[in-house]
């Protein structure tokens, strides 16, 4: 059986690939893509049994891969999301693996793959999904590297994410930072726009964050976060109307 996946985080590609080869004699896992474009190229040249694929990518949600290519294999959602994704799923008859992924559940997906079950869901089915997800499926968590070390940072334990000499830093509640590989332009499509607010060209703090607000002389709003920035932290004149709309819902 040929699988593709689709995932965006290597931790959770490394345990799906470990969990399908050691489990399964006859699968091969014949493609591996991290986002929407390269999904849609893979398979634009090659063909798959059966696709494993992540809700949220790098560069979008999987559903918009049914929006630009004719998908025939079998597919099978992974999800970390256990609220309204989780639903639609249901109401639409969609598999799901909910991370992290039961060896069990698993077998499961792959047992009805083979048994070609005409119920099964492909590509065609999971379109209607686009248009009722695509606004709300929010980052819940970012893989940071340490030399060898990966780590799991989840969302609720950010205070900000800053820009800084070309290079974007998270910074913990705990006051830890890491290098991500995401700009904040990026990292703004893929946080929950109610806990998150980008302030400037340089800043996307979280509400839980922000410990005092002074108005500044030029205009701007000047930020105090916790935990302390190493530079001043300002939201912009342009920006400033929508801010206090969003810390006073």
């Amino acid at each position: 059986m040929r699988v593709f996946i689709v995932e965006d985080e290597f931790a959770a590609q490394a345990n799906l690939r470990r969990l399908l080869t050691s489990n399964f004699t006859d699968i091969e896992i014949v493609g591996v893509a991290d986002s929407v474009y390269a999904a849609v190229l893979w398979l634009q040249h090659n063909e798959a049994d059966l696709i494993f694929m992540d809700v949220e990518l790098s560069d979008g949600v999987c559903f918009e891969i049914f929006q630009q290519i004719d998908v025939t294999a079998k597919v099978v959602i992974t999800t970390a999301y256990d609220n309204y994704a989780i639903k639609a799923f249901r109401v639409n008859s969609i598999d799901y693996l909910l991370k992290p992924i039961d060896t069990e559940q698993l077998a499961a997906a792959v047992a009805k793959c083979r048994k070609n079950e005409e119920q099964m869901p492909t590509g065609a089915m999971f379109r209607p999904l686009y248009t009722d997800t695509k606004h709300e499926t929010y980052k819940q968590r970012f893989i940071v590297r340490l030399g060898d070390q990966i780590r799991i940072i989840k969302v609720e334990d950010i205070a900000y994410f800053i820009s800084k000499d070309k290079t974007t830093y998270l910074v913990t509640t705990q006051d830890k930072r890491y290098i991500v590989d995401f700009s904040l332009d990026v990292i703004e499509t893929k946080l929950d726009p109610a806990q998150f607010f980008r302030t400037s060209r340089q800043c996307i703090a979280n509400i839980n964050a922000i410990k005092l607000v002074n108005r500044h002389f030029s205009g701007r709003l000047k930020l105090q976060l916790v935990p302390p920035t190493e530079d001043d932290v300002f939201v912009s004149r342009v920006r400033t109307s929508d801010f206090m709309h969003w810390i006073n819902q």
